[in-house]
């Protein structure tokens, strides 16, 4: 599974810096105040692809630590709701209802059928 892994990555790799090699030219960008910024077009794409995915993986990761946070406190309370009982020491009764005791119900019986009769 991990050389599948590696191989997907190079294979990325590969794709991004064909379209690099592709794509080297410059891009002017008008920004605020008549200022204009010229960048590479690969470093244009990267900018745009981190925008879009650094706020995603932002929200995961704060739902994630969220969930973990109220997992842990979970199972803090159920670790203080259950009874410590001593090494050594008897713990006590068990208190179960019994089950009662049943005998298994009685086959049904045939329908009773009239006798046959002969005649000759």
């Amino acid at each position: 599974m991990q050389f599948l892994k590696i191989l997907f990555w190079c294979l990325i790799s590969f794709v991004a810096a064909i379209f690099t090699y592709g794509n080297w030219s410059w891009v002017t960008i008008n920004l605020w105040g008549g200022l204009v910024a010229e960048v590479n077009l690969p470093f244009m794409m990267l900018l745009t692809f981190l925008a879009g995915v650094v706020p995603t993986w932002l929200y995961y990761r704060t739902i994630r630590w969220r969930l973990t946070q109220r997992l842990t406190t979970a199972e803090r309370v159920i670790a203080d709701l259950k009874p410590v009982v001593p090494m050594g020491a008897d713990p006590g009764p068990v208190l179960a209802a019994p089950i009662p005791a049943t005998t298994p119900p009685a086959p049904p019986k045939p329908p009773k059928q009239p006798p046959l009769e002969l005649t000759p």
